[in-house]
């Protein structure tokens, strides 16, 4: 199975943006939270920053969108450059509709679920999706505790994968290090965004290569050829 590591620059030091960019350029993505201090309680980037990191990043953008109404704004985040942005279920009204003008631009498109949400949310729509992102942790801070019950529903959307042959990546996002990962990719993620146990390491480009290899040893399932 393909195995993703996508660091969060919510970790990083941003006076700094460019050299904290350089020091994960073995990553597969840079995951980037868009937060609006009115979807979750905090406030990070917005479209300039975004566009300053996609024109400074040495790997395609991964943006996690976590603002009020997804469908008039995440559109505009394809047209930056992100490679893939991510909705959450619960801040769009229409999610096909505007999954397919992000596609249309050019950009991979996914869908978030926050810890309460069920998979049954999406289960009718994930097809619409190239990726689906299973929240482990509550959308708004870095650096909180990775919740483990969120791994049945890792396996429910794995199940689902399986049954219906549908490529989709399957995401986890929140307190991903070198013990949680093994959960993650025992249950069935393949996509892991980690913030400060590559940004808090020495080393950030071994962190990467280290939790790459731990996911790949505890991964137990193979995405569908489609």
């Amino acid at each position: 199975m393909t195995v993703r590591i996508n660091p969060s620059i919510l970790s990083a030091d941003f006076a700094n943006i460019e050299r904290e960019l350089s020091k994960i350029d073995n990553a597969d993505f840079v995951h980037v939270d868009v937060m609006d201090n009115h979807f979750v309680p905090n406030l990070t980037f917005g479209p300039q920053m975004v566009a300053r990191i996609a024109a400074t990043s040495p790997i395609p953008l991964d943006v996690h969108l976590m603002i009020s109404d997804q469908d008039r704004w995440a559109p505009g985040y394809a047209e930056l450059g992100a490679a893939s942005v991510t909705l959450h279920v619960e801040a769009t009204t229409d999610p096909v509709g505007t999954a397919a003008r992000i596609r249309a631009i050019g950009s991979r498109v996914g869908i978030a679920l926050k810890p309460d949400t069920a998979f049954s949310t999406i289960e009718e729509i994930a097809h619409y999706f190239d990726q689906i992102l299973v929240m482990t942790v509550e959308p708004g801070f870095g650096g909180q505790a990775f919740m483990k019950n969120q791994m049945d529903k890792v396996r429910e959307v794995a199940a689902f994968r399986a049954k219906s042959g549908i490529g989709v990546w399957i995401q986890v996002d929140g307190g991903v290090d070198p013990t949680t990962i093994e959960f993650a990719a025992e249950a069935g993620a393949d996509t892991f965004v980690a913030g400060s146990a590559v940004y808090g390491s020495d080393s950030p480009a071994f962190a990467i290569e280290n939790l790459r290899k731990i996911a790949r040893e505890h991964s137990h399932h193979e995405e569908p050829h489609v």
